[in-house]
C-alpha cells in the first residue's frame, strides 16, 4: 500500500508520464483547436452505463483530456473517486478530478489528493464549491478547511508534482460584488500555481472576450495561461433555465429567443427544434472562439456524446467511426 501522498504522487507520475493539460492541448491534434468534455458522477447503474458509453464514443474522438465533477458538498465522494480512477486506468484519456474545499478539512482533501494520485491522477481542478442543497446559499467554510480556491491550489501544489487548474466566470462569480473583484480572485488563484482555468458554461462569447481582456491587464503574465472556455449544446430550454439558474448566469435575450421560437406554443416544449438551435447556436460560439484564439474547447457532455459530436463535426473534428459498436 503506497503510505503517503508524495510516494502516491511519484507513482502516478511514473505511470501517467506527469502529463499536463498545458502539455496535453499543446500537442498535436485533429481539428482546428483541441477539445475536452466534462462528465458527472452517475446516480445509479444504469446513469454509469450510459456514462461509459459516452466514455468510449468521445475516447475514439481523442480529446485532449477529459474532466469529472464532484458533487456538491462530497455528495458523490466515494463515487466520483472510483469513476475518476477508473477513467484514468481504464481508459487512454486524461484525466481530470475536480476537487472542492467545501465540507471537507484539511486532512480530508489532502487524503482525497492522495487517492487521486494512487489512480495516476496528477491533474486536479481546484474549486471553492457550492454548498449542498443550495448551490447560491451561503457558503460556510469548514472548521479545519480552506476558505478560498487560491489556498486550495496552494495545499495541491505543496503536496508534490501536481498540476492544478481553476473556475474562471465570464459573467463574473455570483458571489463577487463585481467584475473588477472577480477577476482580482481569479488573478490571486492563477499567482497561487493555477496553470489555467476553465470557464464556467456561458452563451455569449462576448463575455469570455471580456474576461480574457481583463486579466492580461490585470496581470499580463497570468493573463498569457489558458482560459479553456466552457460550452453546452443546449438540448432542453428548461433544463438550460434551470442550469443558469443554479450557477447565477444567464441566458443571453437573443439567444433565449432563438430558443423560445424554436419551443413553439404548445403545452411541451418541442425538443427537436430546440435541440437542433442549442446545436446551431453552440457551433457559432464554437467557431468564434477558434477564431479569436480560444486554446481548447471544453464541452459538458451531461454524459451524452451525440450532440457535442454534432458541434465538433460541424467544426472540422473528425468523428466518423465514433459511434462503432455502440
Amino acid at each position: 500500500m503506497i503510505s503517503s501522498v508524495s510516494e502516491a504522487t511519484a507513482s502516478a507520475t511514473a505511470r501517467a508520464g506527469a502529463r499536463s493539460v498545458i502539455e496535453a492541448i499543446a500537442a498535436p491534434h485533429d481539428g482546428p483547436v483541441p477539445f475536452s468534455v466534462e462528465f458527472f458522477p452517475p446516480k445509479d447503474a444504469d446513469a454509469e452505463a450510459r456514462l461509459w458509453r459516452a466514455v468510449r464514443i468521445f475516447e475514439r474522438m481523442n480529446p485532449a483530456f477529459v474532466s469529472l465533477t464532484y458533487g456538491a458538498g462530497g455528495s458523490t465522494r466515494d463515487r466520483t473517486v472510483r469513476i475518476a480512477g477508473e477513467l484514468a486506468t481504464e481508459t487512454t484519456l486524461l484525466t481530470i478530478a475536480h476537487l472542492t474545499a467545501v465540507n471537507h478539512s484539511v486532512g480530508e482533501l489532502r487524503a482525497l489528493v492522495g487517492a487521486y494520485a494512487d489512480k495516476g491522477i496528477v491533474n486536479l481542478l481546484a474549486l471553492r464549491g457550492d454548498p449542498p442543497g443550495d448551490p447560491l446559499g451561503e457558503w460556510v467554510k469548514h472548521p479545519d478547511g480552506v476558505e478560498y480556491a487560491a489556498e486550495l491550489v496552494e495545499l495541491i501544489r505543496d503536496l508534490g508534482d501536481f498540476h492544478a487548474g481553476v473556475a474562471s466566470f465570464p459573467e463574473g462569480h455570483h458571489r463577487a460584488p463585481d467584475l473588477v473583484a472577480d477577476t482580482d480572485n481569479l488573478v490571486r488563484k492563477l499567482r497561487a500555481g493555477a496553470e489555467y482555468s476553465v470557464t464556467q458554461v456561458f452563451f455569449d462569447v462576448d463575455d469570455y472576450l471580456r474576461l480574457r481582456d481583463r486579466v492580461v491587464a490585470a496581470d499580463p503574465e497570468q493573463g498569457a495561461k489558458p482560459i479553456i472556455p466552457g460550452l453546452m449544446p443546449i438540448t432542453s430550454l428548461a433544463s438550460a433555465r434551470r442550469m443558469t439558474e443554479l450557477s447565477g448566469s444567464t441566458i443571453p435575450r437573443d439567444v433565449e429567443e432563438r430558443l423560445m421560437r424554436a419551443a413553439g406554443d404548445g403545452p411541451e416544449e418541442d425538443r427537436a427544434a430546440i435541440r437542433a438551435v442549442g446545436i446551431d447556436l453552440c457551433t457559432e460560439a464554437a467557431e468564434r472562439l477558434v477564431a479569436e484564439g480560444a486554446p481548447c474547447l471544453h464541452f459538458c457532455s451531461l454524459n451524452f456524446a451525440k450532440a457535442t459530436s454534432e458541434v465538433l463535426d460541424r467544426i472540422g473534428v473528425d468523428t466518423r467511426g465514433a459511434f462503432a459498436a455502440v
